[in-house]
């Protein structure tokens, strides 16, 4: 991994679990600085992890080659104004994790049209488990996509779209999808407390499902999705009259409208910043 100084701007849960898989992986804690307004989440990664930290933004900018933007997006606007004001941002390159902004507006809010690489990570990049769909156009030079990649490789997989509209698509497929499964996972822990288990219990038995369903599919990337549902269907017996029953009530419908829900979704956010 190429070892850039990087800045992070904001210094929430993603900008922490991104530094820890950096800094797991082998990247220099040296080269690595968090600014944020307040000094609470700056003191606890400057204790656990080492970096430099920093209130001010300017400082960070001026310290780094890389920095990755990490504010909300509504704020990102006025971030970005002092930022480029205060600071030579030739030759750096920005990673934004903010949703629905889209390349153009992050580089018109820098005031140029300096390389950005949009992220989109899930929240198991918390735990290294991450999935993250970036995107970036013909400013980013290979060697920045490889770097880009590298950092988020860090706490996940990674997937680059071709069209900058293919982050919609990440964000319904990998960013958003999480919490499906939690609300899967929650109505099955429900209807089994219902049945008399207790909480724990029921929580233990799904959780452990789910957990045991998805090492069986990443165990086996080239037995297609439908494969492995139909060996644990058994004609006629109590798998299949449950799956049957969710096909019946149109299963795979509701998840296509969720998924083009948020995508909707992202499209009016990206107009509405």
């Amino acid at each position: 991994m190429q070892q850039k100084k990087l800045a992070f701007i904001g210094a929430g849960n993603m900008t922490r679990s991104i530094i820890s898989g950096l800094i797991q992986s082998g990247y220099d804690k040296a080269n690595i600085i968090a600014s944020n307004p307040s000094t609470p989440k700056l003191d606890k990664l400057s204790e656990e992890f080492g970096i430099q930290v920093t209130q001010s933004n300017d400082e960070a900018c001026q310290f780094a080659d890389a920095i990755v933007l990490a504010v909300k997006p509504q704020m990102m606007g006025d971030m970005l104004g002092a930022l480029q004001e205060n600071n030579d941002l030739a030759g750096k390159l920005f990673l934004s994790i903010a949703a629905g902004l889209p390349v153009s507006r992050l580089q018109e809010m820098l005031g140029g049209e300096y390389p950005v690489v949009r992220v989109m990570p899930n929240t198991p990049s918390l735990i290294g488990k991450g999935m993250t769909g970036l995107y970036a156009d013909d400013t980013v030079s290979s060697a920045d996509r490889d770097y880009a990649d590298d950092v988020m490789k860090a706490v996940g997989e990674t997937v680059w779209v071709e069209q900058e509209d293919g982050i919609n698509g990440v964000i319904a497929a990998a960013g958003s999808s999480p919490a499906y499964f939690f609300l899967f996972l929650q109505a099955m822990q429900e209807e089994a407390i219902n049945m008399g288990f207790d909480d724990k219990t029921a929580r233990e038995m799904v959780q452990q499902a789910m957990l045991g369903a998805a090492e069986m599919v990443c165990h086996n990337p080239d037995i297609e999705l439908s494969e492995l549902r139909a060996q644990v269907t058994s004609k006629g017996g109590t798998t299949a009259a449950a799956v049957n029953t969710l096909l019946d009530e149109g299963l795979k419908e509701t998840v296509s409208k969720a998924m083009r829900a948020a995508v909707s979704r992202a499209e009016e956010m990206a107009k509405q910043l």
